[in-house]
């Protein structure tokens, strides 16, 4: 990939999800107080002021509004006609040839998008009034379960027991899930770090060839870096002192969605020499799940 693709490539994932999450934040900022979404000083908070927490709302409409504007786009190219032509044409030309590609992967994008979806709601559910614990970890392990079994997602390892790399996909998830969640208790932090982690997966997978196509790995780090630019529209209200947290909402689904692209990459070939190239994701995820670890042991 030349410079001049991945210019647009940036430009095309970057930017849209910038803005509509940047310009979202106002917006929940303004109706916070009315959908009690509002974290109040006291315990162990240091913030001295009540503060809105919604968002994790706008992190979510930045990353999916672009896709829902990309999928309608991709019907109507497949229906062919002017309309589709002038499509295409629009298309800069390094992506043109994988228009068939995306439009195949709609349905594992929109299983992904739904699953962080739910967990979102679940956040937010219970950024406004609070939820038990053991509820909120069992919707995770079931949404998990559902999109690992159903989609064949898995972190193989080079390890052929089935059955247990279910459950080993399960478990990192519901992990990187609660580790973003954990890590969410200083001001631009858990945005901070995810944003961080992603622009490096999506790195990696650029530089990293598909074993088969030997193309980059565009379809995951295109949706890695929509993730990075809506992150990006929100650390700009939450940075010190923060005008908005992103709640258990935001944390939710932006450590679900890192945890399933870690689990569609592809780091090396199964017959190739580097077979500790898959540790690349524990490498990039070492700061959220090691703060995770440290908590629960204290």
């Amino acid at each position: 990939m030349n410079v001049t693709n991945l210019v647009w490539l940036l430009f095309g994932t970057l930017v849209p999800s910038f803005l509509i999450c940047w310009c979202s934040v106002w917006f929940v900022r303004r109706w916070a107080i009315r959908w009690q979404l509002v974290d109040r000083p006291g315990a162990r908070k240091v913030h001295t002021s009540p503060t809105p927490m919604g968002g994790g709302l706008a992190i979510w409409f930045g990353v999916i509004c672009p896709f829902v504007l990309g999928q309608i786009l991709l019907w109507l190219h497949a229906s062919g006609g002017p309309i589709g032509s002038t499509i295409e044409s629009m298309v800069p030309g390094f992506a043109r040839e994988h228009l068939p590609g995306m439009l195949h992967q709609t349905t594992g994008l929109w299983v992904l998008l739904g699953g962080g979806t739910i967990l979102m709601m679940v956040g937010l559910a219970d950024d406004r009034r609070g939820l038990g614990w053991k509820l909120r970890l069992g919707i995770q392990f079931v949404v998990a379960m559902i999109c690992v079994s159903w989609q064949g997602w898995r972190l193989t390892a080079f390890i052929d027991i089935p059955w247990f790399t279910l459950l080993l996909s399960v478990v990192w998830i519901v992990a990187l899930i609660n580790s973003f969640n954990m890590l969410d208790n200083m001001d631009g932090l858990s945005g901070g770090v995810a944003s961080v982690a992603a622009l490096m997966l999506a790195g990696v997978l650029l530089l990293t060839p598909d074993p088969q196509a030997r193309q980059p790995q565009l379809f995951v780090a295109g949706f890695l870096l929509v993730i990075v630019g809506s992150l990006a529209g929100f650390l700009l209200h939450n940075r010190p002192p923060a005008r908005i947290f992103m709640g258990d909402a935001g944390s939710y689904f932006v450590g679900f969605c890192i945890a399933v692209t870690t689990l569609l990459a592809t780091y090396t070939e199964y017959r190739g020499t580097s077979h500790h190239a898959v540790l690349a994701p524990l490498c990039v995820m070492a700061v959220p799940l090691s703060d995770m670890l440290s908590v629960l042991w204290i």
